[in-house]
């Protein structure tokens, strides 16, 4: 299938709404999900969110979050959902980033984005410029690492606990209570090979 042919089965799929968006925003377009998905650059976020919310009514931010995608040069995506109450329609808007450039915060359009882009940076380390408090905000302040990253460790770098003798807080290294074992999910009734002595139950496996 040709690029054109592409092209033009992705304009069709959009609405006169969407149509007019991707030509006066000058973005790339897809639909996903049922959904207008609009592609920005980085560098012109903030002016396209002032122009979905001022020229085309999508007054309403309802959620800014990340996604990471370790095998792209870019691998962060923030995902920005927007709401119309007057045209009942709504659009999500994607930039991508690295664990380096910034993408301009646009807390200034949305006052609403402040949160959910500390929780980006809390969560991802995305890093967003000209934010009022860029700070993390569900994890603590000297946490290690940024949990939703692909890549980050599912048993954390370190544990919290609080010391009844200090009575304080203390982070200490992860210790695990036992090494992880490898579990044999195999059916009972198909009688799973292991090694002697057989144990419990196994040798009805056998009996006709």
């Amino acid at each position: 299938m040709s690029e054109l042919v592409r092209v033009a089965e992705r304009e069709s799929a959009l609405t006169p709404l969407g149509t007019e968006m991707v030509a006066a925003l000058g973005v790339e377009a897809v639909v996903a999900y049922g959904e207008l998905t609009l592609i920005a650059p980085r560098e012109n976020i903030v002016a396209v969110m002032t122009a979905l919310r001022d020229q085309f009514g999508f007054q309403q931010l309802m959620d800014a979050c990340g996604a990471d995608y370790p095998d792209r040069a870019e691998r962060f995506e923030v995902v920005y959902h927007l709401l119309s109450l007057t045209r009942a329609a709504r659009v999500r808007v994607k930039v991508s980033t690295d664990e380096v450039a910034p993408v301009p915060s646009v807390s200034s359009v949305y006052p609403s984005a402040g949160w959910f882009e500390r929780e980006a940076f809390d969560m991802y380390g995305m890093i967003f410029s000209d934010h009022p408090d860029m700070r993390r905000i569900l994890t603590d302040y000297g946490f290690q690492g940024h949990p939703l990253r692909k890549d980050f460790p599912m048993t954390g770098y370190v544990e919290v606990r609080y010391d009844e003798e200090q009575k304080r807080v203390v982070y200490e290294p992860v210790k695990l209570a036992q090494e992880y074992r490898n579990f044999d999910f195999l059916s009972p009734w198909e009688g799973a090979e292991y090694p002697a002595p057989v144990l419990p139950g196994d040798e009805k496996a056998g009996a006709k």
